[in-house]
């Protein structure tokens, strides 16, 4: 098992290491026990993403490696190309994202809102996506 965990850890450092990586290529990072994880990959699938899934039960220790701030956790970290994406982050951010290529890690829907892509429920409010590594309070990416 600690074989398969550091296995996860490399493979994420590099992934975020190299520009060589297709964008299009999504690897999400899951718990074994997490459905709703999937059906956010099924949603990167049916925007044309091609989608790798992994399974494990380390994903804190994924996050702190990505950089991915606790206040901007959610169930899945994501790389596509070198950027992290954070939850269940609406398409058109990420699209966003590899359009634009700023400089930043990545970006980030804290928690699980309902009606998110691959949650169930209805959406409540607009979604505040944020950047992730942007110095003190987080910034905003977009709001959809």
């Amino acid at each position: 098992m600690r074989l398969s965990v550091f296995a996860s850890l490399a493979a994420l450092v590099i992934s975020l290491a190299s520009p060589a990586r297709a964008a299009e290529e999504a690897v999400v990072y899951k718990d074994p026990n997490c459905g709703c994880c999937g059906d956010y990959a099924k949603v990167l699938e049916s925007e044309g993403f091609r989608v790798r899934v992994k399974e494990t039960t380390a994903l804190d220790a994924l996050r702190r490696m990505a950089g991915v701030p606790d206040k901007l956790a959610s169930c899945h970290t994501i790389t596509i190309g070198k950027y992290v994406v954070e939850g269940h982050v609406p398409v058109a951010a990420v699209n966003k994202l590899l359009a634009e290529k700023p400089d930043i890690r990545g970006i980030a829907l804290p928690g699980m809102p309902q009606g998110s892509p691959g949650m169930t429920g209805v959406k409540e409010g607009p979604f505040v996506v944020y950047e992730i590594g942007s110095a003190g309070q987080p910034k905003v990416f977009m709001t959809e």
